[in-house]
């Protein structure tokens, strides 16, 4: 797995150079020890370490071009060069014709870096849909650090490791640090299918590629499903490439598809992988089993225990390059340690199916919430919402108090009526954070991040396609690629998403609406294209996926519950939180709903972990 990282513009010697590129190498592999390749010339320096057919790395007349993951082209052209040449070689015949305007035709899974120590230029980009993270720090006059490690950036002399209280606030509110943003005030994110432009001390970023939905497009349903089928084994087929592979198996339709396909295409059972929890309400082994005896796969499984978590947690925070709160990378590194330890090279996730063909509940739940807009605004405005809305909250029959909630949220405007149920929200930002944090941090912040990429898609005439595009970004950039791909990284296995695919999500760009969301029905398209394939059951399953019953487990389990207490009442003494909200919440929400304040609790203690792992010395 490994990474990149490179600079340009600071002024060592050669043999100083040297050692600062080999710290911050050290940093990429320091949890699998993947082969290095490293150039240091003048003011410049790149490194990529991966296993030879991720890594590439080209060096000629000042310019480097370093490579991290797997790559192709949309153009014949430079395909038939990457196939000639190399990568790293044919884009840097792309970056001499073309600078800026190189990017534009790549797909896959990638970081790209280009320095040219002649010209003083530098030139960044990931991949559409972000599968994996770029960090730098603009220098000004003095250059431009970069790498996919933000703490292999920190070993850097001319690195800060400043704190940004906006990361800090962001974490709490998403239970993750959205890019651009980093939890350090001086590093910043490319977002999906970004690029980075470094020359004179500026930096300029832009997108290399638009992604634009086709709604009007009607096509008949079997060209459609032929098309999805073949381009579901083309991409599985690619990522694969003779690799000894294996999937993660939640039984869910992504996984379970998976499962199928690396079956059919290796002629040989697939290996799968799945997570279990003795907890009621969170353990989807059943299927899993169901979906591993339809195609008769090589299975295997595994239970989490609080014992496990007891002893994971540092580990879970240490990949880590900043706060991360998505406890289901927990049960994601089991599955990865697994696969390790079965003498596997690849995982492959179903990460990105919901987001391109519609299978998150929300979705269902919004387009409910978009029907009371059909009414006549008269009606609803002068009539139905003052009537309703003057009902009381708590108390009167049922059924009125479900309309009068029903109307409280229909009302708020999207995209802010997802974030309705934010657990900030609910307690209230004084009441959690300290005013030493508050008066350091804009509140309104995530709003207005939240809207930004809402309208990004302004294109998009229907509502789950707006949904869709915002959760490329807040769903898979920011946080379900990130954890599945630290949580194998830790478990020293790589990972593969094969819905992410381009030519998968240019098929998802020209699918009509009302395939990814009927009514209230859920991946319409991608479900009738599966029957027959999939077994009925995984097919009518409600959604669930690798939900970690951390409150749950709080209530019962005396060392986990331990845990927490401690590093919450440790990270009382960073002035971050406020010390009685931290009472509060160990002493009497977690009694009220172990599940839902159980939340809290964990991003409270993953937090002060991280710090405890990278950044033992108090803020």
């Amino acid at each position: 797995m490994s990474g990149i990282c490179g600079w340009l513009g600071t002024d060592h010697s050669a043999i100083e150079n040297q050692q600062i590129i080999d710290r911050m190498t050290r940093l990429l592999i320091r949890f699998d020890d993947t082969p290095v390749q490293a150039a240091a010339r003048g003011n410049a320096a790149l490194s990529v370490s991966a296993k030879a057919s991720y890594a590439h790395l080209y060096e000629k007349e000042g310019l480097l071009v370093g490579i991290w993951g797997r790559i192709k082209s949309r153009n014949a052209d430079l395909q038939a060069a990457i196939n000639a040449k190399g990568m790293a070689a044919a884009l840097a015949d792309r970056w001499r014709q073309k600078s800026r305007q190189a990017f534009s035709d790549l797909a896959g899974e990638f970081v790209c870096c280009i320095v040219d120590n002649h010209a003083c230029e530098v030139a960044l980009a990931i991949d559409p849909l972000g599968t994996h993270v770029l960090y730098y720090q603009s220098l000004g006059d003095d250059g431009i650090l970069f790498g996919t490690s933000a703490d292999a950036l920190l070993t850097h002399p001319q690195a800060s490791a400043e704190i940004d209280p906006q990361g800090l606030f962001n974490y709490l509110y998403f239970h993750m640090i959205p890019g651009p943003g980093t939890i350090y005030l001086t590093q910043k994110r490319l977002l999906p299918g970004e690029y980075l432009y470094f020359h004179d001390g500026c930096t300029e970023t832009g997108r290399y590629t638009q992604i634009r939905f086709d709604e009007d497009i009607k096509r008949p349903f079997p060209e459609l499903q032929q098309e999805f089928l073949a381009l579901l084994r083309k991409s599985v087929s690619e990522v694969v490439q003779g690799q000894k592979a294996g999937t993660f198996l939640s039984g869910g339709t992504d996984s379970s598809t998976l499962a199928g396909i690396l079956t059919e295409i290796t002629g040989e059972p697939a290996k799968t992988y799945s997570i279990g929890f003795e907890a009621t309400g969170y353990d989807e082994m059943y299927y899993a089993r169901i979906a591993a005896q339809h195609f008769s796969t090589d299975h295997h499984e595994y239970y989490v225990t609080p014992d496990d978590v007891v002893e994971t947690i540092p580990l879970i925070a240490s990949i880590f390059d900043q706060p991360f709160g998505n406890a289901s990378a927990l049960p994601a590194y089991y599955c990865g340690r697994m696969a390790k330890n079965d003498g596997l090279d690849l995982l492959l996730g179903g990460d990105g199916g919901d987001e391109l063909f519609g299978g998150n509940v929300r979705y269902a739940k919004q387009y409910i919430f978009s029907l009371y807009d059909k009414i006549p605004a008269a009606l609803r405005n002068y009539l139905l919402s003052p009537l309703i809305l003057s009902l009381p909250e708590d108390k009167g029959p049922k059924l009125l108090r479900k309309a009068r909630s029903y109307v409280a949220q229909a009302m708020v405007p999207m995209p802010h009526r997802m974030e309705t149920y934010n657990l900030l929200t609910y307690y209230g930002f004084e009441a959690v954070f300290s005013p030493e944090l508050l008066e350091k941090i804009d509140t309104a912040y995530p709003t207005l991040l939240i809207e930004r990429a809402y309208q990004d898609v302004s294109h998009a005439r229907s509502l789950i396609n707006r949904m869709l595009a915002f959760d490329w970004k807040f769903t898979l950039a920011d946080n379900d690629f990130p954890k599945v791909v630290q949580a194998c990284h830790l478990a020293g296995v790589e990972v593969a998403f094969p819905f992410a695919n381009d030519e998968m999500l240019a098929f998802s760009l020209a699918l009509a609406p009302e395939q990814k969301l009927r009514g209230t029905q859920l991946r319409y398209f991608f479900k009738q294209a599966l029957r027959g394939f999939l077994p009925d059951e995984i097919i009518t399953k409600q959604k669930q996926g690798f939900g970690l019953p951390f409150g749950v487990w709080l209530q019962a389990h005396k060392p986990l519950r331990e845990i927490a207490a401690d590093s919450l009442n440790d990270l009382k003494s960073r002035n971050i939180i406020r010390k009685d909200f931290i009472d509060r919440l160990l002493d009497r929400h977690l009694h009220e709903h172990a599940s839902y304040h159980g939340t809290m609790v964990w991003l409270l203690m993953m937090l002060e972990y991280w710090f405890k792992q990278h950044h033992p010395i108090k803020v």
